[in-house]
């Protein structure tokens, strides 16, 4: 059974940053395209940005691009997201995601 379990999210002001984590289990981790998303209160779930299976290759939605930075330690079945520069638009919840799966979440809210 695949399993997620996101952590690392809080309140921070705008400017502020946060690191989120995400702990996997069940599958081969090390052999699998791993992404993160979000959903905003009242939206739509938004695609935030993917690395691919060895970490060399990653990949980032206008809205976070050079401010968030994804990563992975296939080591530690564990993978990250920097957010650096927060805005108060990427207050949400955050989800890692395989494939159709994806964890429980971690809120993320920026406000001053």
């Amino acid at each position: 059974e695949v399993q997620l379990v996101e952590s690392g999210g809080g309140l921070v002001q705008p400017g502020g940053s946060l690191r989120l984590s995400c702990v996997a289990s069940g599958f081969t981790f090390s052999n699998n395209f791993m992404k993160w998303v979000r959903q905003a209160p009242g939206k739509g779930v938004e695609w935030v940005s993917g690395i691919n299976k060895g970490g060399d290759s990653t990949y980032y939605a206008d809205s976070v691009k050079g401010r968030f930075t994804i990563s992975r330690d296939n080591a530690k079945n564990t993978l990250y997201l920097q957010l650096d520069s927060l805005k108060t638009e990427d207050t949400g919840m955050y989800y890692c995601g395989v494939g159709t799966n994806r964890g429980q979440g971690t809120q993320v809210t920026v406000s001053s």
